[in-house]
């Protein structure tokens, strides 16, 4: 199996320790990826850098109610890049952000929304797989142009389980697992709710849910957190659990496997929410044809004899091209220019069992699975079970 080529870096000590050690290994990639939404608010909201750092200050209240340390740990990062809080604030709030214009109509400004990310996830329980373990994983679809931001971070913290996660530089949470056992793998769900006032942004969230130490923790962070942009959240335990939830600022709904098989794309797959019932539409057509593609596609691991036949399987699956550009494993699309344009940046394959933690940088059609340099389990944390 070959090794790891996204940069990875294991934080630890104190909030803002993590976060300065953070910020001076990922410095030119958060830089990077400031001047990309530099550029998108530019073109997407006509905002400048500046605005958009106030705008951000909206969420710093909600955000320092909800994880203090958290904040504390932006405070870090934002140090070691040789940036201010409110820069680092705004990229993990830039989904929030975009979605403060809301009541303008439909049209070119919701193609260019920040926060209506792609994404395909899946969760494989010991029923469905032909070795008996649990697999979970995705496809992380976002712009093409934030490619070379994407990280794998390692968090250690005392009393908190360690957690490894994929982030765009500069955020402090997206998918991941800890050592627990428990594991998120997060896609963008659409729609409007207007009066909304600013929640926690979702990467706050998301770690949150991987700061865990058990599913009833993390489901219940899910259930009380206040949010104002909606957010598909499917949670796997290597004890052969899996559970989606499809939250919103109001209700939320939520799915179980079939078969032990649970996908999810990009619309909602369980109840459409009171608020868009009458005029709901799916943001991203494609996710229509992704889902059923991905459970024909992982089906074939019942089959499969061991964890590297499996892989391949997932790996094949996800790099499927029916409807390609917008496809499962997602190619950018010529005919738009670059802040238009969408990839897959990042394909993952979490063995829960066993621990390995398997990551296609950029394009899987392109990119083998690749080990990261530590298993979930490593350390004084790990678990009594052998693997």
């Amino acid at each position: 199996m070959d090794s790891l080529t996204l940069p990875s870096v294991e934080i630890s000590g104190g909030d803002h320790e993590r976060g300065t050690q953070y910020g001076e290994f990922a410095a030119a990639q958060i830089v990077a990826a400031r001047d990309f939404y530099e550029a998108s608010f530019g073109r997407v909201q006509g905002l400048t850098w500046s605005q958009v750092r106030e705008l951000a200050r909206e969420w710093l209240a909600p955000s320092t109610a909800f994880a203090p340390d958290l904040i504390d740990e932006m405070r870090g990062i934002a140090d070691g890049a040789g940036l201010d809080l409110l820069d680092v604030l705004a990229l993990n709030a830039r989904g929030e952000i975009s979605r403060m214009r809301r009541d303008e109509p439909l049209g070119e400004r919701d193609e260019l929304d920040l926060d209506s990310d792609g994404c395909s996830s899946f969760a494989l329980l010991p029923e469905a797989t032909g070795d008996g373990h649990v697999y979970c994983g995705q496809n992380w679809d976002w712009r093409h142009a934030v490619r070379d931001t994407v990280l794998l971070l390692r968090v250690v913290r005392p009393g908190k389980p360690t957690i490894i996660q994929h982030v765009e530089a500069g955020q402090v949470g997206r998918q991941g697992a800890n050592s627990a056992g428990l594991a998120l793998n997060a896609n963008g769900l659409g729609g409007r709710f207007p009066g909304t006032a600013p929640g926690v942004p979702q990467p706050l969230i998301r770690r949150r849910v991987l700061d865990s130490a058990g599913p009833y923790e993390a489901i219940k962070v899910l259930l009380d957190a206040t949010q104002d942009i909606p957010s598909n959240a499917l949670l796997t335990h290597r004890d052969g659990f899996a559970i989606d939830l499809e939250t919103t600022p109001y209700a939320h709904d939520w799915l179980y496997p079939t078969g032990g098989v649970l996908v999810h794309g990009n619309h909602y797959q369980g109840r459409i929410p009171a608020q868009l019932a009458a005029t709901y539409r799916p943001d991203s057509a494609s996710t229509l044809y992704r889902v059923p593609i991905i459970e024909r596609g992982l089906a074939e691991a019942a089959a499969a004899v061991d964890a590297e036949s499996i892989r391949k399987v997932v790996h094949t699956t996800m790099s499927d091209h029916f409807g390609k550009p917008e496809s499962v494993c997602s190619h950018p699309d010529p005919r738009h220019d670059e802040l238009r344009q969408w990839s897959t940046l990042l394909s993952s394959c979490v063995d829960l069992t066993a621990g390995t933690y398997h990551l296609a940088p950029g394009m899987p059609c392109e990119h083998a699975y690749q080990v990261a340099p530590w298993n979930i389990y490593d350390g004084p944390d790990a678990p009594t079970h052998t693997r």
